[in-house]
């Protein structure tokens, strides 16, 4: 079954990357949906062809998925955002090796450039998309929305703010377009509801595209890299789990292609860390008690947010289980014993095995001894599966070589990602 193409709708696998990075903080709410939706009303406006329409709001769901940490997320809601570059590329340089998303790359690339009464057309030579000034006009008219005060009383002020930069800020015909249903009081409604998932989906008739396992693993490695980029602290985390836990399910006895469902629950395992900020996964320091808690809901997030998905069924059990441990004291559902399945108890033993042995920026990998030690008396406790502990204890070199490996190559997209991101942007990262 695995081999075969799935019927995966990428607008879905796109707003559950939207719903947990807007989980980061309250203020940011509903931010990549409004957007996403605002993108879609316009460009039907303006009697697009579907195939952009839908492009454009995909990119609405995902345009600043580039802004790791919570600062930036909470500048970029402010009107006039002083920064808008920097994460704009970060975003396009994430998702443009993914083949279905590199279009939809090119829109964010450019999705906070002005249009400077047409002077915006190109960028450094380059022509802009026109979905980017698109994206730009939805993305401010999601910010200008207030939850203090009823939508429809926001209506005149709002456009009034539009309008006044129109040409120098905005596309004309596109602040037409928002002027033209300024009195559609449904469209401004919808804008404000709650869910906004519910209603993108009943506004936005998205096409069902169907991926290969291939595709779903390239899509995992995105995600992979969009989790474990915000931070040099975690920057090859996830690549080294997963290389781990496909060669302890490998010597367990795991056929291929459960091995490739165990490959995209490693890059996976830690997907709900994209609502956790920044600030808080690069503390050095001990985080104080509502961080930890902040933290631990990072598993409960993944949870979720791979739980629509009836194909990774076996990826979401095996990866967002991976801080439960079978003596019942794990979290986030205290499952323990017959309750855990063996592809989440690999998991586990693969997440610590990378956590101990991995060097961080502050501290270096635990040794061989240090790190059989620690695993040894996480099995007597009834932690991790002690049949599991003692397979890596005999192939311990070859799993250290095996993730080391994995890690070094991450490093060096994690290095390239950040030299063409100064290069682009001007910006600087030590990472």
């Amino acid at each position: 079954m695995f081999n075969q193409r799935l019927r995966v709708n990428l607008a879905d696998l796109a707003m559950s990357i939207a719903k947990v990075v807007d989980l980061m903080n309250a203020a940011v709410g509903q931010h990549h949906m409004q957007v996403a939706y605002w993108a879609y009303r316009l460009a039907d406006a303006l009697a697009l062809p579907d195939e952009d329409k839908f492009d454009i709001c995909i990119a609405g769901l995902l345009h600043d998925i580039g802004a790791f940490s919570l600062q930036e997320r909470l500048d970029l809601l402010a009107f006039e955002d002083a920064r808008p570059g920097e994460h704009a590329m970060a975003g396009c340089l994430i998702l443009e090796p993914f083949e279905p998303f590199a279009s939809i790359a090119g829109l964010i690339k450019f999705h906070h450039l002005p249009w400077k009464n047409g002077g915006g057309a190109f960028q450094d030579g380059v022509q802009v998309p026109a979905g980017s000034h698109l994206l730009h006009l939805a993305d401010r008219v999601a910010v200008l929305i207030s939850g203090r005060e009823p939508v429809l009383a926001q209506v005149g002020d709002i456009c009034a703010s539009i309008s006044r930069r129109s040409g120098e800020v905005f596309v004309p015909e596109h602040v037409d377009a928002l002027m033209a249903m300024k009195h559609r009081a449904y469209v401004w409604l919808d804008a404000a509801s709650d869910p906004m998932e519910t209603v993108l989906k009943r506004t936005v008739p998205f096409p069902a595209r169907e991926l290969s396992a291939q595709d779903l693993v390239e899509f995992s490695k995105l995600l992979c890299r969009l989790i474990d980029f915000k931070s040099e602290f975690t920057a090859t985390h996830s690549s080294g789990v997963a290389a781990v836990a496909v060669e302890l399910a490998r010597v367990t006895g795991f056929s291929r292609s459960e091995r490739r469902l165990i490959e995209i629950a490693g890059y996976l395992h830690d997907l709900g860390k994209l609502a956790i900020p920044s600030e808080i996964i690069e503390k050095r320091g001990r985080l104080t008690e509502n961080e930890q808690f902040i933290m631990r809901a990072h598993v409960y997030h993944t949870y979720q947010a791979l739980e629509p998905f009836e194909a990774l069924r076996p990826v979401n059990q095996w990866g967002s289980l991976h801080q439960e441990r079978l003596n019942g004291t794990g979290y986030p559902f205290g499952l323990g014993g017959d309750d855990l399945p063996l592809g989440a108890r690999i998991m586990a033993v693969a997440d610590v095995f990378t956590a101990l042995t991995e060097d961080r920026p502050y501290r270096k990998g635990m040794d061989t001894k240090g790190t059989m030690a620690v695993l040894q008396s996480m099995s007597d406790r009834d932690e991790l599966d002690a049949t599991l502990v003692a397979r890596v204890f005999r192939h311990f070199d070859r799993f250290n070589t095996i993730r080391e490996s994995a890690q070094q190559q991450a490093v060096g997209e994690y290095k390239d990602f950040h030299r063409i991101l100064e290069m682009k942007t001007g910006s600087h990262n030590d990472g």
